[in-house]
């Protein structure tokens, strides 16, 4: 829970990096567009996108993760924050993850598709994982806690958009040069991308037990069976059909939370 500890100036230093990240995020995204330099996300989506498509629209849900992210990077530099455990645990991993989606905004402009893969995955996985390790002090968090509104949610809505991003950017890339395993229907690759985003996106509402992250999961499933749905109905309607497993799923784990219960778990955690 928040804490009223003063940061340390190590600490404010990590905090002004922070920032520092999320502007360099937001500024190379909407710089390279408002320049028109190389592709934007959704070009580079587009590109050879045979495979596993996802409606041009799904990308506007960058404009509410940048603003999520700017509240969690203002909010830390403000001089009436305290230090907060998850504060400190999520600093560093969330600059890893801004630094990792600015470039790849600059790869998918410059097309240079194995960097693309490494920065997607990686700054998936710099999310996830303390995410995960923290799932116990998450789940203390009262509803709306600081904390959950301003460091969980920002951070979550992020990891579950990557969590769709990252299978699309690299059938993409396979599909492109030609890479997928020969002998084996594409489109079975693309069901088993749609059915490993969902099962993940339940299996890490149960653990963390916040919506932030399934809703951009659902959000991206549901635009691959709006952009699927002439050109391959099994998986459009595949896609929709998860999207709605994980979107009653994570209301049912996120509002079956146990007060006492995960206070408990999170003190002993």
């Amino acid at each position: 829970m928040s804490s009223i500890v003063r940061p340390t100036a190590a600490q404010k230093t990590r905090r002004l990096v922070v920032l520092a990240a999320t502007l360099f995020a937001i500024m190379i995204n909407y710089g390279i567009n408002a320049a028109g330099w190389g592709q934007s996300p959704a070009e580079f989506s587009r590109d050879s996108d045979e495979n596993l498509r996802v409606a041009s629209y799904a990308f506007s849900i960058w404009g509410l993760i940048f603003l999520g992210l700017l509240v969690y990077a203002i909010r830390q530099v403000l001089p009436q924050t305290g230090e907060s455990d998850l504060i400190r645990r999520m600093g560093w991993p969330s600059v890893a993850a801004l630094l990792g989606i600015g470039w790849w905004a600059v790869a998918a402009a410059a097309d240079v598709e194995l960097a693309t893969i490494v920065l997607i995955f990686g700054s998936l996985i710099v999310l996830l994982v303390p995410l995960l390790r923290n799932a116990a002090l998450i789940r203390s968090l009262g509803r709306f806690e600081r904390d959950r509104m301003t460091v969980v949610w920002p951070l979550a809505a992020l990891a579950g958009w990557l969590t769709v991003a990252s299978p699309v950017n690299l059938l993409t890339v396979l599909t492109g040069n030609g890479d997928l395993p020969a002998g084996t229907p594409p489109v079975l690759w693309s069901l088993l991308a749609v059915g490993g985003v969902a099962l993940l996106g339940l299996w890490v509402t149960e653990r963390t037990r916040t919506l932030a992250y399934p809703l951009p999961i659902a959000w991206g499933l549901v635009a691959v069976f709006v952009a699927e749905q002439e050109r391959n109905p099994l998986l459009a309607f595949s896609a929709l059909g998860a999207a709605g497993v994980v979107l009653v799923g994570a209301v049912i784990l996120a509002m079956g939370l146990k007060r006492g219960v995960e206070r408990t778990d999170a003190a002993h955690g």
